[in-house]
């Protein structure tokens, strides 16, 4: 008897890239997925596009978010922000990704992350940081595989939801990246 492999399934077509103004109602749609499943984020008001763009226009330029398309739509999106306006921490970022609840589990996590974090060593970016709630143990290890370390637990540092919150704070070293200068480019691949 010759049993027959199942089809192979396409791979999709993606594109990863800058976000626009035309996506920002996607963007806001995606976060407010996250902030009514309760695990990822300690927002609790819904985002609208008007409240994406209002982000995006206090953006520096080593700032920005990408967008995960697929066919004719955006599934995910990943941000990259300076860390603290003090001139010291010019070093350092924090990222984010988020993806549409529906589209988890089929890499495309995976992919956004890397072209990420290729953007902040574009942006030259030495210290990233993610603020990760401590009880999504998912996206912790999703973290680790990319490199990132777990430093530290502030406890009980929000409040949602009739409950405290953990925020595990999980980092990423780039040793490659020398220490920023707005006169140089940085453009080192991962």
């Amino acid at each position: 008897m010759t049993t027959l492999a199942p089809p192979r399934r396409k791979a999709e077509k993606i594109l990863i890239r800058p976000s626009h103004p035309d996506d920002f109602e996607a963007i806001a749609s995606i976060y407010n997925e996250s902030i009514a499943a309760k695990n990822t984020t300690m927002d609790c008001e819904l985002f609208d596009a008007d409240r994406v763009r209002a982000l995006v226009e206090k953006f520096g330029d080593r700032e920005t978010i990408l967008v995960l398309q697929k066919r004719d739509r955006i599934v995910g999106w990943g941000i990259i922000k300076r860390y603290s306006e003090r001139s010291g921490y010019r070093v350092c970022c924090e990222t984010s990704i988020y993806l549409s609840l529906s589209e988890t589990g089929r890499g495309y996590g995976t992919q956004l992350q890397t072209h990420l974090l290729q953007k902040v060593k574009e942006f030259g970016y030495h210290h990233i940081v993610a603020k990760i709630l401590a009880c999504n143990q998912k996206s912790i290890a999703f973290h680790q595989r990319f490199g990132f370390e777990l430093v530290g637990i502030q406890k009980e540092i929000g409040y949602l939801n009739g409950r405290w919150h953990d925020i595990a704070i999980v980092q990423l070293v780039l040793p490659d990246i020398p220490p920023y200068h707005p006169n140089l480019k940085y453009s080192q691949s991962i």
